[in-house]
Parts: C-alpha cells; structure tokens; sequence
C-alpha cells in the first residue's frame, strides 16, 4: 500500500469527518465540502459530502493545478471568498472560471512535524458570508483536529510496526537461547561426570579435594541455569512446560536427593530436611526435583548463613505440602508482587548473582501440576510454600 492510499485510509477511518462536513455545510450554507489529500502532483478527494452535485466522490481527482489548494500547498495560508465577482484576487483566477464557484474556503492542514497534507475546503456556486472570524475559527479548529488524529494514527501505525519486529527479534532470541542451552547440557553432564569419578580418587590432598568441590558446585549451577533458561524459552516460544508424571513411586528419594546434592556443595551450610510422606505422589519427578533445588538455591543465596535452612514435605489432608524456610532480611510487600516473574532478582546484594529464573521456573512447575507456590516473609523467617492436590 502506498503512502496515498495509506492518508486515504486513514482519512475514511475517522469517524469525526462526516459530521464535520455536515456541520461545515450547515454553518456557512455551502453546498460542498470536502477533505482532500494536496501533494505537488496530486488533488484527491479523501472525504466528501455534496449536496450540489459537484460531482466529485471520495477517492475522486482533479487536476492539482487547476485548484487554489495547489497554491495553498506552497503558501500554507487559507484562502476564503465571500464572492468571487468582488474578489479582485481572485475574480480572473481560473480556478472559479472551471468549477463555476462563487464562494470559496479552504484551510491547510498541517501536520505535527510542519508538513503540508492537503485541505479542508468548502465551495458552493452562489454567494455565501464565510470572510468571518467564527466560521474561520471553526474550519481551523477542524483542521487541527484531522491533522491530530492523522498524527495519532501515524504513531499507532509505527508502534504496531516496531512491535511486530520486537515479537520477532525476541522469538529469535529466545530462539537462540533454546539452542545455546541445548547444546550446553551436554558438556556441562560430561564435566560433572568427570567430577564425581575424580572425587572417587582416594589419593587427594586436601587442597584438591576443594578445588574439586568447588568445580562441582560450579557445575550443579552451571546445570541448573541451562535448565531454567531452557524452561523459560519453552514457555516464551508457547511449548510450555512438559511433564513426565510418574503414578506409583515414591517421592521421598527424589527430595533426598536434591538435598544431599546441595549439602555436598556448601557442607558449611546447616540443611535440615523432614519428609513425612506417608503415600505414592503423582507428579513428574524430575521437575519436582528442579522445583525443590530451585527454592533450597534460593534459600542459600538469600539466606542468613549462620542460621539454619528448613525443608520439610507431607501428604495430608489431600495434598502435597513442601515448604522451604530460612532466616534472613524479610520480603517486602512491594517485592511479593513481582517475586514469581522471569528476571526479577528482588533485594539483592551484588555478590547475589543469577538471572532471576528460579522462582519463576518453580512457579511454572507449580502451576502445570495443578498446584501454588506462595511466599511469607517477616523477620523470623522466609517460607516458600508448595501445594498440589492429591
């Protein structure tokens, strides 16, 4: 669509034109009115009424150098006549010779940024009184209001645009970033193979055996950023979160396990952990295991070091209940409400490095089992608190 056709549009789309062309014909008498489309080669009726069979309709043309609008275009200045016979500018001009007016007024419309659109204009070929203030006043204030609206629709039309190609960058990026994590679980499961061989070695000093654990602890996060933004890029690219369930097997083990991994990486932490699951679990395993580690890795990093970490799970009353609580700086109410979004860190410190995914991933967990993570926070303690019905 060119640019013409694209201002024709936007002329037909405004629902304020006919009734200022109605209230323009009834104010000065005059039988024709029109908003035209004015460019250096072009005249081209946008919206008409004519009620003295001009006959010209919407999309219609007349030769741009037989109108007084073409003259309009390079002065910017309306030109108004109450009779062409007494008009010494304009009783020889050939523009009332061809089109038979007598009476004529025709207003700029100019655009935000100066430009020059085309014309609000009136013409009828008797007489009429319209060289007055108010009726200038008015086909100004029209004017001003269809150059507005032509603005507002212009900057709409490129907001859609620049939307539609940031949707698309960012499917790409989030693309980009399934195919990175992909390719990275790979290596990242090699390494930490490696590791756990290594620290299989009986002959280490105890200066290796650091180095190895920290390697390790380095690994498990390296593992579980992969998978979190693998999760997010899942859910952004409309895949969502998939589940494997597993019906009849216990989950306890599963818990046990992702708690044991953390205490090998920070054993200078105190982590105490209470499972009393007393039946079978259906749920997929694996992303209760990612939605456990994502709330303890929470815990640790926003934590009181010094005071204990708190998990715990039941079965009762119908549901699955499993909380993770540490001592620390309260949540403030402010952060409660955006705690569970992609990229949102909170309060943090600048030693407290992530992407701020692992709420929201836990989250994610948490809603497609049918279930609700929640959080409280005061200044005994923090508890994030899982649900799930049975």
């Amino acid at each position: 669509m060119d640019d013409l056709q694209v201002d024709l549009q936007a002329i037909d789309q405004m629902v304020e034109v006919p009734t200022i062309l109605e209230v323009i014909c009834k104010t000065t008498h005059m039988g024709f009115a029109a908003v035209a489309r004015v460019t250096d080669s072009r005249w081209v009726a946008c919206a008409v009424l004519d009620n003295v069979d001009f006959g010209l309709k919407a999309g219609g043309e007349l030769k741009v150098e037989s109108t007084i609008c073409h003259e309009i275009r390079q002065s910017h200045d309306l030109v108004v006549i109450d009779d062409v016979d007494e008009s010494p500018q304009y009783r020889n001009h050939h523009t009332p010779a061809i089109y038979g007016l007598k009476s004529y007024i025709s207003v700029p419309i100019i655009r935000r940024d100066g430009s020059f659109f085309g014309t609000l204009c009136a013409i009828d070929p008797a007489p009429h009184k319209v060289d007055n203030p108010e009726t200038i006043g008015m086909f100004r204030l029209f004017a001003k209001l269809i150059a507005s609206n032509l603005d507002n629709n212009a900057d709409l039309l490129q907001a859609q645009v620049e939307l539609a190609e940031e949707r698309e960058l960012s499917v790409v990026r989030e693309q980009f970033v399934a195919v990175l994590g992909h390719d990275l679980r790979n290596p990242i499961a090699s390494m930490m193979a490696g590791i756990r061989r290594l620290d299989r070695t009986e002959e280490m000093s105890l200066e290796d055996r650091n180095v190895l654990g920290l390697m390790q602890s380095s690994a498990i996060r390296m593992r579980d950023l992969v998978d979190n933004v693998l999760d997010f890029a899942r859910a952004r690219l409309g895949d969502g979160l998939k589940l494997d369930v597993v019906s009849k097997a216990p989950l306890r083990p599963v818990l046990e396990n992702v708690v044991e991994e953390i205490r090998s990486v920070h054993p200078h932490l105190d982590i105490r952990s209470n499972f009393e699951l007393d039946r079978d679990v259906r749920c997929d395993h694996s992303r209760m295991s990612q939605l456990l580690s994502n709330l303890i890795g929470n815990a640790v990093t926003h934590g009181n070091s010094a005071k204990p970490i708190q998990i715990a799970a039941t079965t009762t009353g119908g549901r699955l209940e499993l909380w993770v609580a540490n001592a620390g700086e309260p949540i403030s109410d402010q952060v409660k409400t955006t705690l569970f979004r992609p990229f949102f860190r909170g309060e943090v410190r600048g030693s407290q490095q992530g992407l701020g995914l692992g709420l929201y991933i836990a989250s994610e967990i948490a809603r497609v089992h049918g279930g609700k993570l929640s959080v409280t926070s005061d200044d005994s303690e923090t508890r994030f608190i899982f649900t799930m019905p049975l």
